[in-house]
C-alpha cells in the first residue's frame, strides 16, 4: 500500500513529519501540562526517537500519526493519527486514534477536526471495520474529543494499562470505540 502522507481538514494540513518539526514537538513534549496524562515528559532525544518510530509506522503500514499544521499560519501544532496498538489487551489487535496538541492550540476544536479527518481515512481509505481510542480515566479532555467524534464507551471495556505499575493514577484506562457503521450513521446526521 502506498503511504498516505497527507490529509486535509478545513483548517489543518495533516502531513508527513519534517526534520524542522523537532524543536516545536520537543517543546510540546517537555511541557508538563501537555504531558500530564502521560507517565513523564519527554526529552528532546525521546521526542526525536518518537518521530523516527512514527516514520517507521508509515513506511511499514502506510499510515500513522500525521504532523498537524495550521493552514492559516503554517505553524506546527501537534499530531493526530492512527496507529496499531502496541500492547496486548482484551481489544487487541486494534488500530487506535490518538492526538497531542501544544497547549496554545487547545480549546479551538483542532483535535476533534483532525481526529474526524483521521477517522474518515481509516474507514474510507484503509477499510478498517473499527477504530479504538483509550486514555487514563482521569483524562477528561481527551474523552471529550472521543465523544465529539462519535466514539462510544462501554464501561465493561475499561482496563488497566499493562505498561503502567500498580498504584499509578494513570493505570486505570477507559476504552472508546467506533465502527464503520457508526461512523457512517454519524455522517448521515
Amino acid at each position: 500500500m502506498e503511504p498516505i502522507f497527507e490529509l486535509n481538514s478545513p483548517r489543518l494540513l495533516m502531513r508527513r513529519w519534517r526534520d524542522d518539526d523537532l524543536p516545536a514537538f520537543a517543546a510540546m513534549c517537555v511541557d508538563p501540562q501537555v504531558m500530564r496524562y502521560f507517565p513523564d515528559t519527554m526529552s528532546r532525544l525521546e521526542s526525536a526517537a518518537m518521530i523516527g518510530r512514527v516514520r517507521g509506522h508509515f513506511a511499514e503500514l502506510g499510515f500513522g500519526l500525521w504532523a498537524l499544521e495550521r493552514k492559516d499560519t503554517g505553524a506546527f501544532i501537534g499530531f493526530t493519527g492512527l496507529c496499531v496498538v502496541g500492547f496486548e489487551a482484551h481489544f487487541t489487535p486494534a488500530v487506535e486514534i490518538g492526538w497531542r496538541l501544544a497547549r496554545e492550540h487547545w480549546g479551538l476544536g483542532y483535535a476533534s477536526e483532525a481526529a474526524w479527518t483521521a477517522l474518515g481515512c481509516g474507514f474510507e481509505r484503509l477499510g478498517l471495520d473499527e477504530i479504538v481510542s483509550f486514555t487514563a480515566k482521569i483524562n477528561l479532555p481527551s474523552q471529550k474529543v472521543m465523544q465529539a467524534i462519535g466514539m462510544q464507551r462501554d464501561p465493561a471495556d475499561d482496563f488497566d494499562h499493562p505498561n503502567l505499575p500498580n498504584g499509578d493514577p494513570l493505570k486505570p484506562h477507559v476504552l472508546y470505540r467506533i465502527s464503520r457503521q457508526q461512523w457512517l450513521q454519524t455522517l448521515q446526521g
